[in-house]
């Protein structure tokens, strides 16, 4: 029996809380293509589902997949086009793992077909169930509030140099959303929590989702946090959610989310 692509829990609220790394599944016919590494989707946004549980106490939508990145990811642009041109990045079918490491055993890649193949498959019936959910909830409102959900180890340096703040907030450099709105998240991030690091527009500024979906000039505001995963979870094999870290990010997660839904846009 065929895996649902994806889980949408629709709300009453107008915010739709994306999730598009959580999935850890692999197709049985792509298995035996992936390396030892590939099969332990080690790059996935661990327990971030959990981290979010409060999402349906405050009448969120929550939209997630149920298969890995490394099949497509739907974080990037269907045509594959670089979201940071000139740095080190992975791809809309990666090919390595965040360190660099293949994916895939020698010979076994997908090639321009197997891609084509995979974006309707995979891709297409997200989107095009995130879009229709933010349409929904526009047609409610009058407005839409997108929060693309990420998580991410704190050191990998074939992708960025140094320890992430464990809050990289992304608004496209401010494009995905109205004024004011990441510069009141990343204020409210330092006040309720000055011990966690804190940033906008870091060295993630959002990716295809939050620069696709955000059109402030139709109504729509998109906003990314990456969270580093030091901050509630251990960040090696085998990935356990670390009970106390969680317990004390988690009220701080949901004051974020309550602020960002309270913004009215204008």
């Amino acid at each position: 029996m065929r895996q649902e692509i994806f889980k949408l829990r629709q709300g009453a609220a107008p915010l739709l809380i994306s999730m598009p790394h959580v999935g850890t599944l692999l197709p049985d016919d792509l298995k035996p293509a992936f390396s030892e590494v590939g099969l332990q989707v080690d790059d996935t946004d661990w327990h971030v589902g959990e981290l979010y549980d409060f999402a349906g106490e405050l009448g969120a939508s929550v939209i997630r997949p149920s298969y890995s990145r490394y099949v497509i990811d739907l974080n990037r642009p269907a045509d594959g086009k670089s979201l940071y041109p000139g740095q080190n990045t992975t791809g809309l079918c990666p090919l390595t793992t965040f360190d660099n490491v293949p994916l895939y055993k020698p010979g076994m890649e997908p090639d321009e077909a197997e891609v084509a193949r995979r974006l309707p498959l995979y891709w297409k019936p997200y989107h095009d169930a995130l879009q229709a959910e933010l349409e929904r909830i526009k047609s409610i409102h009058g407005y839409a509030l997108l929060w693309d959900a990420h998580s991410i180890r704190s050191v990998i340096p074939h992708l960025f140099e140094g320890e992430l703040p464990v809050f990289n907030f992304g608004t496209s450099s401010g494009a995905s959303c109205a004024p004011g709105m990441g510069e009141m998240l990343l204020g409210q991030a330092r006040e309720l929590a000055p011990h966690y690091p804190a940033v906008l527009n870091g060295r993630f500024k959002g990716g295809y989702i939050t620069r696709n979906y955000g059109q402030p000039a139709s109504r729509v505001h998109a906003v990314q946090l990456e969270l580093a995963q030091r901050s509630y979870m251990q960040e090696q094999a085998p990935y356990a959610l670390d009970a106390a870290l969680s317990a004390r990010l988690k009220p701080v997660l949901r004051d974020l989310v309550k602020g960002y839904l309270a913004f009215k846009p204008s």
